[in-house]
């Protein structure tokens, strides 16, 4: 696949990096000539200098021959500028544009996205999905990542096994048998860094993180399992009043009637603003890395921090903070992955990357097959995917246990007619169905085979 990606920036690098990595031929435009030197040096990519939504930047970049455009420059105009050039002069088949003013994103201006406008295929807004998996996290408190599946009928999390876990020293298969009537299974283990599909014999150990696919009305169960009884939080603290902070309070305030809120931002007038927006959420104006201020906020006896100021570093200080002056839970947002191993040894129970969220939408659109969603976990080290299965895909009328996968996929659940069950070896898939399965990055290629659209679909 031809792909062309505008904006060289922490997203944008980080999405040339994993597609060149699968084999892509992928070119990256920025404005930045750094930037530009960068992406030659370090990627297996071809750099273009200049503006990605000039029609002959576009060209010089092999915009021709492309299959997908990715718009992620800092400015939304410019993102979608380049998308409608693409499709207009270029008839590229698939734009990505990265979309943050939630004016454009609004429900009374939708029409904007639709075919008869402008040409863009996702628009891919951070801070709201960011937002939501913040809301999924804070009524799952026991897991250290959220993600859902087939309409919220099926949800995956990582779960910390720790000293006091009942379930280490269980072989995985007994499990199984000690509850028969959960449909919870073990997909993923990560141990001393490694992330691997486990045997059913293998017992898990202390400090391993695993992932588990389940139904949602049963994952609070499986939690409970793992000795994680954490209750939803009633009390929180969000440091950062931008978009991400303003649409988590505004939505807590509309879905949680119980929760107190108060938000911290360090700019006087954002905090003006936005205390004007929220009608129950306190707000205090002060950085969240003062003491003082975040015990006038009450931290010490506060739920759950959140932390998402665009400052990672003042995010990762303040988690550690309000964990030492006694909050009870922490979420931290970052963006380098080279803090998402170090994180946890501070003490820190959650983080968020955007870029890894940016990312799991885009691949959903990389990914051969039909795949209806695509999450991206341990920095690209596997996915969980949700796929469909049509009538002429391979993985029809073959038992799972027959079918040409190795030992870096396993299936997690399978919907069928809305029904959610856990599929065993003998289970066979029907047209119509989607699985949710993990897959080590290495084996991706194996998946997008089994469920593949073949020609004569059409």
């Amino acid at each position: 696949m031809k792909v062309i990606i505008c904006g060289a920036g922490q997203v944008g690098f980080g999405i040339a990096e994993q597609l060149a990595a699968e084999g892509n031929d992928v070119s990256v435009v920025d404005i930045n000539p750094a930037l530009v030197q960068r992406a030659n040096d370090v990627l297996e990519v071809r750099a273009t200098l200049g503006n990605g939504a000039h029609p002959d930047v576009l060209e010089r970049a092999g915009a021709s021959e492309a299959d997908m455009l990715i718009a992620v420059t800092q400015a939304d105009e410019v993102n979608m500028v380049a998308c409608q050039v693409a499709h207009t002069l270029f008839d590229i088949p698939t734009k990505i544009a990265r979309v943050r003013a939630q004016s454009y994103l609004s429900k009374n201006y939708s029409v904007l996205f639709s075919r008869n406008c402008l040409a863009v295929d996702l628009a891919i807004s951070p801070e709201i999905e960011v937002g939501n998996t913040v809301l999924r996290r804070l009524q799952l408190p026991g897991a250290f990542e959220t993600l859902s599946f087939a309409d919220g009928k099926v949800l995956a999390v990582g779960i910390s096994c720790g000293d006091e876990c009942p379930v280490v020293s269980t072989p995985i298969r007994q499990l199984t048998e000690l509850f028969p009537d959960l449909s919870a299974i073990i997909v993923a283990v990560v141990r001393k860094g490694e992330l691997f599909v486990p045997h059913h014999d293998q017992q898990l150990e202390a400090g391993d993180d695993v992932y588990v696919v389940a139904p949602a009305d049963q994952i609070a169960r499986t939690l409970k399992i793992f000795g994680h009884e954490e209750p939803v939080p009633r009390r929180v603290i969000i440091a950062g009043g931008g978009n991400i902070g303003l649409y988590v309070a505004r939505a807590m305030e509309a879905r949680e009637p119980v929760v107190r809120a108060k938000v911290i931002e360090a700019d006087r007038a954002r905090a003006i603003e936005i205390s004007e927006e929220l009608s129950r959420t306190v707000v205090l104006h002060g950085s969240a890395l003062s003491e003082e201020l975040l015990r006038e906020a009450e931290v010490q006896s506060a739920d759950m921090m959140v932390a998402v100021t665009n400052d990672e570093q003042v995010n990762i200080l303040t988690s550690v903070l309000a964990k030492h002056l006694g909050c009870k839970r922490t979420l931290c947002l970052i963006n380098s992955a080279g803090y998402a191993t170090m994180v946890r040894s501070l003490g820190i129970d959650a983080q968020l990357n955007p870029r890894a969220i940016t990312m799991s939408q885009i691949l959903q659109f990389v990914r051969r097959g039909r795949i209806r969603s695509v999450h991206s976990i341990q920095n690209g080290a596997g996915e969980l995917i949700e796929a469909e299965a049509i009538e002429t895909a391979p993985v029809i009328g073959k038992a799972i246990r027959d079918l040409d996968i190795s030992e870096g996929v396993r299936f997690g659940a399978i919907v069928r007619n809305n029904q959610v069950f856990a599929p065993t070896g003998s289970t066979e898939l029907e047209p119509k169905d989607r699985a949710i399965l993990f897959v080590r990055s290495d084996h991706i290629r194996q998946v997008e085979q089994l469920f593949r659209v073949s020609p004569e679909y059409f």
